[in-house]
């Protein structure tokens, strides 16, 4: 597997982990362009990608992942939220 279909895959992964659903497809046409589909079976999604293109239209799609916090990053909006009051 090429790096480019190996991050093209991770995206998927990344959308089976936030979805829950298992049966997200990916294919890569004969130009090497991606397609994605909600089970190995069904009609594309979308027309092909390229991988950037495909990569942020996977990761958009699904519930998105909460960013971690730090307890530095939440002092630091504390002490903004104070300096604007």
């Amino acid at each position: 597997m090429s790096a480019r279909s190996t991050r093209a895959s991770s995206a998927v992964e990344r959308l089976k982990r936030r979805t829950g659903q298992s049966d997200w497809s990916m294919t890569i046409t004969g130009a090497g362009l991606f397609q994605l589909s909600e089970h190995p079976d069904a009609a594309p999604l979308h027309a092909p990608l390229e991988l950037d293109e495909f990569v942020a239209y996977v990761d958009k799609l699904g519930p998105q992942a909460e960013k971690r916090v730090s307890k530095h990053d939440r002092a630091f909006e504390r002490q903004l939220r104070k300096t604007q009051d």
